[in-house]
């Protein structure tokens, strides 16, 4: 069955007839709630810079409310969705667009790399909680081929990517993220506007791919060992947490000799450093352990 031409999927009278009709009942472990809100869909169609023929690539469409605006506005749609009864509807509501394809699919196990062959892709999709960091780990695994990122994702999330050294919210996934891409806040999000309504607000983040990550290559790992090491212990202070993350073996005082090299005083936490500390202090580790 083709869709209606003006579909409008945020009116909740036509949501709540269209799942009743499919016997659509949603699923918490999914993270499912339809968005209802039109200025937020709005909101996300803005902040994903659409042009004719732009490819993107919709992680969980759902029942295709954000799709169908995609569409609209010229996209070249992916859709990958996991859930068969939700696939099940979107054959219904976007099956009169030849620009989408949808993909029954993990987006967790699927080839990235082979779906994002060929082009740099827009990415766009509601992010349950407990898989919006391996979703944007997997992203940053393939980043050549990704030029935005927009998001819907709790609102804690959201404070976490966008948080600046010295913060609360600041760990290493806003160390990570930030090293790859340039985060913006879109839109705050109420509980309201969703169907069913979660128990937490949500925010909409925009993630800009970066033309060069902020760390070179050749010394990634040793940057990411110290950020980790750093936050692991975070009640500890840095020369602690990174021995006792196993930092240079874990010797405390070439630990404590290298901060100094780095300029970095000791006894600091790790969530007070900024990128660029936490890179002169990988560089100064990367050295010492080359000449071991």
């Amino acid at each position: 069955m083709a869709a209606p031409p003006h579909l409008d999927l945020t009116d909740p009278g036509t949501l709540i007839s269209l799942l009743r009709r499919y016997g659509f009942s949603t699923r918490k472990r999914l993270g499912q709630h339809f968005l209802l809100s039109r200025g937020t869909l709005q909101a996300i169609i803005a902040a994903c810079e659409l042009s004719s023929g732009l490819p993107v690539l919709e992680i969980g469409p759902g029942i295709g409310t954000v799709t169908r605006e995609l569409a609209e506005e010229g996209a070249r749609v992916t859709a990958v969705e996991i859930d068969a009864r939700a696939v099940e509807v979107l054959r219904e509501t976007v099956g009169d667009f030849p620009t989408v394809t949808i993909e029954q699919a993990d987006i967790m196990t699927i080839n990235l790399t082979a779906l994002l062959a060929g082009a740099r892709w827009n990415v766009v999709g509601n992010l349950p909680y407990y898989i919006t960091t391996p979703v944007i780990a997997r992203m940053i695994e393939v980043i050549e081929q990704i030029e935005l990122m927009v998001f819907m994702v709790q609102r804690e999330v959201a404070d976490r990517l966008l948080a600046a050294p010295g913060s609360k919210s600041y760990g290493s996934l806003s160390v990570f993220v930030q090293v790859y891409t340039t985060v913006e806040r879109i839109a705050r999000v109420a509980p309201g506007a969703f169907l069913p309504p979660p128990s937490v607000e949500s925010a909409v983040v925009r993630l800009t791919v970066r033309p060069e990550p902020l760390v070179p290559p050749a010394l990634r790992d040793t940057f990411f060992q110290v950020v980790r090491a750093a936050f692991g212990q975070r009640r500890k202070t840095l020369e602690n947490a990174l021995a006792g993350g196993g930092i240079l073996g874990g010797e405390r005082l070439a630990v404590t000799a290298a901060l100094h090299a780095a300029d970095i005083i000791p006894s600091r936490r790790g969530e007070t450093l900024s990128i660029a500390e936490f890179q002169r202090v990988a560089k100064v580790v990367s050295d010492i352990e080359e000449v071991r």
